[in-house]
């Protein structure tokens, strides 16, 4: 069978290579049959702009792949496509085992933090079910940290691998979250994208517009996502210099800090702020999912020296 050019595009362990088996994923989660049509072409599709239908796809792919029994989020949190979540943890992955000497870091031993792992959780659930990683996520909402709780707490895998901390001070990332005692071998962020309410309402709108084919006269509160999911002042660049700015007081407890990065157009100005703190290395990893491209940036503080001492103790 020839690869089409999403299979291509993804990460070569991604599961979700080409299009979604609609119909194993009904007979996983029968209630997703309901929502899924025959198009023009023939071939089984589903309505992307319908909220519900989405929330369904991932609740199926979840269980199919992932061994999740159950995963829901509350209306109006962000409902986050799978195979693009997928590729960032594979890709992270694959900085691991390049810092490892080419040797595949998984299990229990490795220490992920997910900054703002949001209402429905999907790093610290991809991240364990694909490489069995403790995985940390922190959470400012309450609903949010709820729903990520109910989550974890329903699945009895997750017990004692995946853990949820509320982070009290808006202002901060990293602090109240890394404690003194702690270690992380990754940090993993997808950071607000708009610098304003207005721009979130505005790119909600044209999203949905795309995949409706038609104008959207009045957004879809079931569909967007909470402000803290999708803006803050400064939008993403600004988010990205703040979380810079303060893993200089953690350079030696985290080895590899990183963050999606969405518009191109900033990885300059990042790159300064590297620099400017006097990080010993940075990457900018591409990824693409069908004709999307994305990269993340990744950052330690480690000398060469301190990267090998921190191998010998965590990793062998």
């Amino acid at each position: 069978m020839k690869s089409s050019k999403k299979t291509l595009s993804l990460h070569p362990n991604n599961l979700h290579q080409g299009r979604y088996d609609l119909g194993s994923l009904s007979k996983t989660l029968p209630e997703l049959a309901h929502h899924v049509f025959l198009n023009e072409h023939g071939d089984f599709s589903l309505d992307f702009s319908d909220s519900r239908a989405v929330k369904l796809l991932n609740r199926a792919l979840l269980i199919h792949f992932y061994g999740v029994r159950f995963w829901d989020i509350p209306d109006g949190f962000l409902c986050p496509p799978i195979p693009g979540r997928a590729d960032y943890i594979h890709y992270a992955a694959d900085l691991l085992t390049e810092s490892n000497s080419g040797k595949p870091l998984k299990g229990s031993k490795i220490q992920v933090l997910d900054i703002g792992c949001g209402a429905n959780l999907i790093y610290p659930i991809l991240g364990n079910a694909l490489y069995g990683w403790n995985v940390t996520g922190s959470e400012l909402n309450p609903e949010a940290i709820a729903s990520a709780k109910k989550i974890i707490q329903e699945n009895p895998h997750l017990h004692g691998k995946v853990e949820v901390m509320i982070q009290t001070n808006s202002n901060h990332i990293f602090k109240n979250i890394i404690q003194n005692e702690d270690f992380f071998d990754l940090t993993i962020c997808n950071p607000p994208f708009h610098d304003s309410a207005e721009s979130a309402s505005e790119g909600s709108k044209r999203k949905l517009k795309n995949l409706r084919q038609k104008p959207i006269a009045k957004l879809d509160l079931n569909f967007g996502g909470q402000a803290s999911e999708l803006w803050c002042t400064g939008g993403e660049l600004e988010f990205i210099r703040k979380m810079i700015q303060e893993s200089i007081s953690f350079r030696n407890q985290v080895f590899w800090f990183t963050s999606l990065v969405s518009k191109s157009e900033n990885l300059k100005a990042i790159e300064g702020s590297l620099r400017k703190v006097g990080v010993v290395n940075f990457k900018i990893v591409p990824m693409a999912q069908g004709n999307k491209k994305s990269r993340f940036i990744a950052w330690t503080f480690l000398s060469p020296r301190q990267q090998e001492t921190w191998q010998k103790l965590r990793w062998k």
